[in-house]
């Protein structure tokens, strides 16, 4: 059994780190906050973009366009988005594992996030490009991936444009999800939540076939944009969770030695009255 300064050692060392968490836990908790309303915030607007999109599609007749022919896959495009730092529990490990249960070794990728990018690096992975993931991610920023990879596919050397990310559903759960932005299937767009479809009417100016010309590449790049901030709020969400409970595991390590110390300390004290009874007893 440990002695009793041993015991104290390991108490102040776990209280300092049980602080170091309640703080992190406070940071992260307060930058979620503000994560989970850009996320939300921007569902809306995806939902209508998509809308209109899918009721473009279906009333510009024959039309062409890059983004909707489907092609023979000989090399796929993936985009992994995780966080630049650790502390978030599992977030990043479950989303790596699902992509490497998905690789056909034909794959291609773009990273945004340190994570991602070093766990391929280590695999021996065809990283094409590697982003940061910025903590105030703008849609400026998510352009540039979308802008690469969409010259990318344009140009033949992608057939696909494939996004693994967390999807944010609430603080306590996100989960690791597979899209494919390009190219753009037309029977997937206009769905509400429940998968249905909305029947709105719409009239359009210019041409619809000129219009979705132009909305189709847009919609690419607000679709990536959006998943970029789903990424980022279940980052900060994990992040909170794991230092919550960090913080809990510590508090409650430290009630057990605790109660292991002061059973040290009674045994101590009962072993030196025995042995004061002990010599009173023999000089008696």
């Amino acid at each position: 059994m440990a002695n009793t300064r041993e015991i104290r050692r390991r108490i102040k060392s776990i209280k300092n780190t049980a602080q170091i968490t309640k703080a992190m836990q406070m940071v992260a908790s307060s930058k979620m906050r503000k994560a989970q309303m850009r996320a939300v915030a921007g569902r809306p607007y995806a939902r209508m973009l998509d809308e209109v999109t899918a009721h473009l599609s279906e009333n510009s007749g024959e039309i062409t366009h890059p983004l909707l022919d489907r092609r023979e896959i000989k090399k796929r495009g993936i985009l992994i988005i995780t966080s630049d730092k650790g502390l978030c529990g599992a977030l990043n490990t479950n989303l790596l594992r699902d992509v490497m249960k998905a690789d056909t070794g034909n794959s291609v990728y773009v990273t945004i996030g340190r994570k991602g990018r070093g766990a391929l690096a280590r695999l021996g992975k065809d990283i094409l490009a590697d982003f940061e993931m910025k903590e105030n991610f703008r849609f400026a920023d998510s352009k540039r991936v979308s802008k690469l990879m969409l010259d990318k596919y344009l140009a033949g050397e992608i057939d696909t444009i494939e996004v693994y990310y967390n999807k944010f559903v609430n603080t306590l759960v996100q989960e690791p999800t597979q899209t494919q932005l390009v190219p753009i299937q037309p029977e997937m767009l206009g769905h509400t939540e429940d998968g249905t479809r909305k029947a709105t009417e719409y009239i359009f100016e210019p041409k619809a076939q000129e219009l979705l010309a132009q909305l189709l590449p847009y919609f690419v790049h607000y679709e990536l944009y959006q998943r970029i901030l789903d990424a980022h709020a279940s980052e900060h969400s994990a992040r909170m969770v794991a230092m919550k409970n960090a913080t809990d595991n510590a508090k409650q390590l430290v009630k057990e030695l605790t109660l292991e110390y002061n059973k040290v300390r009674q045994a101590s004290i009962t072993t030196e009255l025995l042995e004061i009874s002990t010599a009173a007893a023999v000089l008696a």
